[in-house]
């Protein structure tokens, strides 16, 4: 799983519930919007990530932009992609599934929440793909 944003709380949480959450997931965080495009080009396809969450308001880079290169990229179109946003405004929603997000949520309030979005989007995200391509390698 891949997080890609600024908030240096968002990526502690994330650790700390992905540590927690009972199922075996490797977490990498990037800080920087730019950051993503290289470390996604220099990553095998084995190592791309089957889940991205995705701030849509990096500083740097803007998280739609990075969105609509994950889709126009052969190999992450078809990654699963949570974007969240701490503005969380019905255009904001709007603009995130028109780029391409697979779904968008509210950032966070507290870990707890975190912790409960992470749960949900590995079972609705992770799980059915993981059968997959375990199926796909017999």
């Amino acid at each position: 799983m891949l997080l890609i944003g600024d908030d240096s709380q968002l990526a502690d949480w994330a650790q700390q519930a992905a540590a927690g959450s009972g199922e075996t997931v490797e977490l990498t965080v990037l800080s920087v919007g730019t950051g993503v495009l290289e470390w996604l080009g220099k990553v095998s396809r084995k190592q791309l990530p089957q889940l991205i969450l995705l701030d849509l308001q990096l500083p740097k880079l803007d998280g739609l932009a990075v969105l609509r290169t994950l889709r126009n990229n052969v190999a992450t179109r078809e990654i699963p992609v949570v974007g969240i946003a701490a503005e969380y405004t019905q255009d904001d929603v709007q603009m995130g599934y028109k780029v391409g997000a697979n779904i968008c949520v509210a950032k966070p309030a507290s870990q707890e929440e975190f912790a409960a979005l992470l749960k949900q989007q590995i079972t609705y995200w992770l799980e059915p793909r993981q059968r997959e391509l375990a199926f796909a390698s017999k």
